[in-house]
């Protein structure tokens, strides 16, 4: 990690050490904006750092999901009307993968993980002004989650996200950050 990396909505607890984020989520935290509850929440935990142009930005992240809502995953943040949200999220009695994209109007996005969801890593590239977001259930193949149009209309910070909108103290650790030049893949190599 790197010392750019601050605090949205810091949580009580949590430490950084040796390269290893470990957070406690608190109580009702979320990030939404009005599709179908009609609610307006930016009140999630997230630790990012200043990003511009194109990068990929890649996290190892492990917890154990068992409350409705419980997630965790990578952000991109421009402002509390443009961001994206991506990781696994507790619903429906099971961790699914899924994203949710923000540009006034939250949309969700989300079917089942294919693997163990207590240890996962996510990726995300952006390009211009699409996103890529992949996954991976192994560390080695990285599937297509999302491919995404986000306009470049201001400075963003990328980074991860928790949140436990029913209840508090989910443990969350994110290790292996990467922040780094876009990974330029054909679309389908899940490498």
């Amino acid at each position: 990690m790197s010392p750019d990396y601050r605090w949205l909505n810091e949580p009580d607890r949590w430490q950084a050490e040796n390269g290893v984020l470990s957070v406690i989520t608190d109580e009702g935290t979320d990030f939404w904006r009005t599709t179908w509850y009609g609610f307006e929440r930016f009140s999630g935990h997230f630790y990012g750092c200043d990003v511009e142009g194109d990068f990929t930005f890649q996290v190892k992240i492990s917890a154990e999901f068992s409350k409705l809502y419980d997630q965790a995953g990578i952000m991109l943040v421009q402002d509390e009307r443009h961001w994206l949200k991506a990781g696994i999220e507790y619903n429906d009695g099971a961790p699914a993968i899924g994203s949710v994209l923000t540009l006034g109007h939250s949309d969700w996005a989300t079917g089942p993980f294919p693997g163990r969801a207590d240890t996962f890593w996510m990726r995300l590239t952006r390009k211009g002004e699409s996103l890529r977001l992949q996954y991976s259930a192994d560390g080695k193949s990285w599937p297509l989650l999302r491919l995404a149009h986000f306009p470049d209309a201001g400075p963003c910070r990328g980074g991860v996200m928790c949140c436990t909108p029913e209840r508090a103290g989910l443990a969350v650790r994110f290790e292996d950050f990467v922040l780094g030049e876009p990974l330029d893949k054909a679309l389908h190599d899940l490498t």
